[in-house]
């Protein structure tokens, strides 16, 4: 890989493709106006994947029963969301720097809705796996394109402050999402949950449709196809940097997708923790990274260059999942729930460094086509988290080692990549934006 990006990356514009050159054109400015809007716009975006997976869960065993389908069948369901979701995105993220941010993030809106309305009426388990598919398909547009918008947007540090106010929201959806599944199946069944996520998903294209300006001017878009695309993604997996980034996000994010799939286990069955005990921890840690999320947004950014804070920040996560695995095999002896309660909360608050200045860093690099680049950094999130979460149970339920072993070799991993890839120590240049196809 080298470190500048080769020259097939597609471009339009002379020169906007290095950040020190101002990409703000008079709709840019406007847009930038609009911020708490766009902040909340973008945020709810960017929360739909979790609300989507997570709303989900506590129906599990009423499909089950309803469909009249084995648990492992229902699983799919889980499945083929998350594939649609990382698959999506490679589609369309080069559709959005082809023909701009709205017309691709408003079909899948329109998609998604329609997608989960038949979800709610689906009359066979096959049926809902296949929709739960194109539901995850359609998804991706809000959190790739959202991506792409922030880096149309805003550049360097600002970018990265952005990035650390939508963990605000987007971070306290997997925390409500459980409990707001929860409180519709009180009063209903489980295709009650995919009518609040129709409408959700419908309040969400109509803002979009009224309030969310285009943010990839013309003159900036690609004019490629199919073979364009393919090009410009293979162009930014050769710059060394941004796959350096690309990988350090992904491998941090399987460290949480290891956690998510693995916590309830461990601390109700391991550890002897009620649900509602779980629920709270579970929450508090939520709770732990979007607080450091903005402390690097409000107090970091802008004072400390962000590979000193992203450095450090996986240096505490690598940390924290060593200090479990030790606990895990008992080198401390017999502990209780409190110290690995506690590490946990260590390892989930980093990621409010580690996550949105992977993004930022990544991003930064790639002014003429963040569609593909936000496309690039999505699917690899999902699939590397994918692969690493059905490790944690490989040895069974009566230990803890697998997750906190999956944690700490992804760690060690993303750790490497930053150092190997990324060299944080150097100097480097913004690779220039290549003339365009």
């Amino acid at each position: 890989m080298s470190e500048r990006g080769p020259a097939t990356a597609p471009s339009h514009d002379p020169s906007p493709d290095s950040p020190s050159v101002p990409l703000a054109t008079a709709p840019l400015k406007a847009a930038r106006r609009t911020g708490l809007l766009v902040t909340f716009i973008l945020g709810g975006l960017t929360a739909l994947p979790p609300l989507s997976m997570d709303m989900y869960l506590p129906a599990l065993p009423q499909v089950t029963d309803a469909l009249n389908s084995p648990a492992a069948t229902v699983q799919l369901t889980l499945t083929a969301c998350l594939a649609g979701m990382a698959l999506g995105q490679l589609v369309i993220g080069p559709m959005s720097d082809r023909w701009g941010r709205r017309r691709p993030l408003l079909a899948g809106m329109v998609v998604y809705v329609l997608a989960t309305a038949i979800c709610a009426l689906a009359p066979t388990a096959e049926l809902l796996i296949s929709f739960r598919l194109l539901q995850g398909l359609a998804g991706s547009a809000g959190v790739v394109i959202a991506r792409a918008v922030v880096r149309d947007l805003y550049d360097g540090d600002e970018m990265a402050r952005f990035f650390s106010t939508l963990m605000l929201i987007s971070g306290a959806a997997p925390i409500v999402a459980p409990l707001i599944g929860g409180q519709v199946l009180r009063f209903s069944d489980w295709r009650g949950v995919f009518l609040v996520l129709t409408a959700v998903g419908a309040v969400l294209t109509l803002t979009v449709w009224r309030s969310l300006h285009e943010t990839l001017p013309p003159e900036r878009r690609h004019t490629g196809g199919v073979g364009s695309a393919l090009r410009t993604m293979r162009g930014l997996l050769g710059d060394r940097v941004f796959a350096g980034y690309t990988l350090t996000g992904g491998f941090a994010f399987a460290v949480l997708f290891s956690y998510i799939s693995a916590s309830p286990f461990v601390i109700q069955e391991i550890y002897g923790a009620s649900p509602q005990a779980f629920a709270l921890l579970f929450g508090l840690n939520s709770v732990g990274l979007i607080l450091v999320g903005q402390i690097n947004g409000k107090l970091l950014v802008g004072r400390v260059r962000l590979d000193k804070v992203l450095g450090f920040g996986l240096a505490v996560v690598t940390a924290a999942a060593l200090s479990l695995l030790l606990m895990a095999t008992g080198v401390f002896g017999e502990v209780g729930l409190t110290p690995v309660a506690s590490a946990l909360f260590v390892l989930m608050s980093a990621m409010g460094v580690v996550l949105p200045n992977t993004n930022a860093q990544a991003l930064m690099r790639t002014p003429h086509a963040a569609g593909s680049a936000s496309a690039l950094l999505g699917t690899a999130s999902f699939l590397i988290g994918a692969i690493a979460s059905p490790l944690v149970g490989i040895a069974g339920e009566d230990t803890a080692v697998p997750m906190a072993l999956v944690q700490l070799v992804c760690a060690v991993l993303s750790v490497s990549c930053f150092l190997g890839l990324c060299r944080p120590w150097q100097k480097r240049d913004v690779p220039a934006g290549p003339a365009r196809a």
